[in-house]
């Protein structure tokens, strides 16, 4: 039996004598040897570190718990042997070390195997669909994003790289025989992706049989290999989807009369190969599921009675069912579609959560998926399609030895903003505090399309549990999730919109007489990053402090700086800062040109080897704000990119934002 989950009053657990030490020390220099010297918790050889106090052994056996939990996720189902049609067992991605790698599992509730053993995180890839030894997966240094391409022998532990080690790559697919894959790349001028075709008798020797302009990537193969659904990304409210003819090269646009107001999700091939099964906001605010056969007749919608969008779709081998997943106000439903009857069936046994990388068995007899909800971390589950319909758990991942059935629920909340929208978030209250009035921590997220779902968070459940934090994640228009009119909402001039969301939940939270509207935070990472500096420099009276991980500093500086291969999709965001008009506000509204602002201590947070967010864009805001005299607290991993992979460098990241809480928000407001 587990133990119970330890619940401590906050005061007791904080170090004043550490706190009031570390508000003398917000100059920005690095961290001296003295201070190392004298903390128990090792900086991280990668990790720079600026003005961040000595870690306590208290603080690091607090949190270590926490940091213990692991998750896992399903990646592929193993081919069957010869002459069979069974699959012997999947392939799934945990950590045991210090970064997820890929495990072979054989029966539910088996022995993990772990099968790649490298100091990059290794989280998705495919087998071949006939050759069953041969596994195609991707894989970055540092967090650079730059993925390459490797096959890995299944049988003999052993893999190669065969992309060229400088490009960036993606969208790796086997065709149905199993002895070609396609996938997209950069390497022709590193800023357009453009699709290439491999043998795996020589998979190195790749060539392109597609020339694009901006991102494409593959979708789909059609189930005779003549044919690729191809994808091109132009934002969040517009796309396409074409098929490619491998033989002629001919590029055939599946919609032609389609403007570029339609965004299009996910998409596959009917097995008849004589039309598709797609996504789309064509018809009304939410992505629907529409079938379009490739004689031209009008397209059939499926789910006219779901409104919202469905998201993760996925096609039975014989064709005979679509599996997909709709979002429905951030809460996850699966549902079977008969392709022949266009019967569907809501499954509403699930456990409310997180539902993602669905899969059917090779005979169809199973659907494969990974699960999380708020209060359990992500595994996988098989779901058994003959009648009774049964679940059944593959991987039962540790946590830490915590008592899972103290942590917290989201409450689904929507609060007033300033033009009469309801704005909709996630509420998490201290299940042991009820009824106590305790600090709040808003939390933002990133994209800006992005949108917060309930799932599991260690990092969460931690603040909660120990902190006595309440949490609350709102979804500031221009989230994703709530139709394609709510997405729009924070374009280009109305960037601050989103920000003034973020001043009408402080006024929720003054009617809140279980939130301490004199103790609240705000914590964001990337676009969320920027959200946080926003909010300080707009809300910075109500705010005790801040944390910005990975987050935009100047729009111009951004647009400038990120990588060439997103520029011009992220310009559609946010603003073409090449017309002056537009370069103009972006200057204004940028955290850099209001830093003096900002008057409450700020965590910044950064990855050397960022490609979305440049590590100048932390160094620039954290200067500018400390020069202003305010505290502000800097750490830089450079063995990191858009976040934090690695374990030791992710234990080191918690226990500074404890601290940081533990400094900056938990202390009650002086008289």
């Amino acid at each position: 039996m587990n133990p119970p989950l330890k619940v401590r009053p906050p005061h007791l657990k904080s170090r004043w004598l550490c706190a009031v030490l570390a508000l003398s020390l917000f100059s920005l220099q690095s961290t001296t040897a003295l201070a190392q010297t004298a903390s128990a918790v090792k900086v991280p050889e990668a990790m720079v570190t600026r003005n961040i106090p000595a870690l306590s052994a208290e603080l690091k056996a607090d949190v270590e718990q926490y940091r213990h939990v692991r998750s896992a996720a399903f990646v592929d189902w193993y081919p069957p042997l010869a002459g069979q049609t069974h699959s012997p067992g999947i392939l799934m991605t945990t950590r045991f070390a210090n970064t997820y790698q890929l495990h072979r599992i054989t029966r539910p509730g088996g022995r993990r195997e772990q099968l790649t053993f490298f100091e990059e995180p290794v989280t998705s890839g495919s087998f071949s669909p006939t050759q069953r030894d041969w596994f195609l997966f991707g894989k970055d240094i540092g967090g650079s994003e730059n993925y390459q391409l490797f096959l890995l022998n299944a049988r003999t532990g052993k893999s190669q790289m065969i992309s060229d080690g400088q490009s960036r790559h993606g969208g790796a697919m086997w065709s149905p025989d199993g002895q070609q894959f396609v996938f997209n790349s950069t390497r022709r001028n590193q800023k357009d992706n453009d699709i290439y075709l491999s043998e795996l008798s020589s998979p190195s020797q790749a060539r392109r049989v597609f020339t694009g302009e901006g991102y494409w990537t593959t979708i789909d193969w059609s189930t005779d290999g003549r044919e690729l659904l191809i994808y091109r990304y132009l934002s969040a409210q517009s796309s396409e989807i074409h098929r490619l003819n491998l033989a002629t090269g001919e590029v055939i646009p599946v919609f032609p009369d389609k403007n570029r107001n339609v965004s299009f999700g996910n998409a596959v091939f009917a097995k008849d190969g004589q039309g598709v099964y797609y996504t789309s906001d064509e018809r009304g605010d939410f992505k629907q599921l529409y079938y379009q056969a490739f004689d031209q007749s009008a397209p059939v919608a499926l789910t006219p009675h779901i409104h919202w969008d469905i998201g993760e779709m996925v096609r039975s081998h014989d064709g005979k069912t679509l599996a997909f997943v709709s979002n429905e106000d951030g809460i996850a439903q699966l549902r079977l579609l008969d392709t022949r009857t266009r019967q569907i069936s809501k499954l509403t046994d699930l456990p409310i959560g997180q539902i993602s990388r669905l899969a059917f068995s090779p005979d169809d007899t199973q659907l494969a998926l990974t699960l999380a909800t708020a209060r359990a971390p992500g595994e996988v589950y098989t779901l058994r399609l003959q009648q009774p319909l049964q679940l059944q758990r593959w991987t039962y991942s540790e946590v830490g030895g915590l008592d899972t059935d103290g942590f917290a629920d989201a409450q689904l909340i929507h609060y007033p903003s300033f033009d009469g929208r309801k704005i909709p978030a996630f509420y998490y209250h201290p299940p042991h505090l009820k009824g106590q009035k305790v600090p709040v921590v808003i939390q933002i997220h990133g994209g800006p399309e992005g949108q917060y779902r309930p799932g599991f968070s260690s990092r969460m459940q931690y603040w909660l549990n120990e902190l006595g934090i309440a949490v609350i994640a709102p979804n500031v228009r221009g989230s994703s999730g709530y139709g394609k009119e709510y997405i729009s909402l924070d374009n280009g001039y109305l960037r601050e919109d989103s920000v003034k969301d973020i001043g009408a939940l402080l006024d929720w939270i003054e009617t809140q007489p279980q939130l301490d509207k004199d103790r609240v935070a705000v914590y964001g990472g990337s676009y969320g990053g920027y959200m946080v500096l926003a909010s300080l420099i707009h809300y910075g009276k109500r705010l005790r402090a801040g944390v910005d991980s990975v987050g935009i500093s100047n729009f111009v500086t951004f647009l400038n700086n990120t990588k060439a291969y997103r520029r011009d999709l992220r310009r559609v965001e946010y603003g073409d800062e090449r017309d002056p008009k537009m370069r103009a506000f972006l200057e204004k509204i940028s955290p850099t040109t209001q830093a003096a602002k900002i008057q409450s201590p700020l965590l910044v947070v950064q990855g050397l080897n960022d490609p979305r967010v440049p590590a100048s864009e932390a160094e620039q805001i954290a200067k500018a704000v400390a020069a202003q005299g305010t505290p502000v607290w800097f750490l830089m991993a450079k063995d990191e990119g858009h976040g934090f992979s690695k374990k030791e460098n992710s234990d080191y990241l918690e226990y500074v934002i404890a601290e940081f809480w533990k400094t900056h928000l938990l202390p009650p407001v002086k008289p």
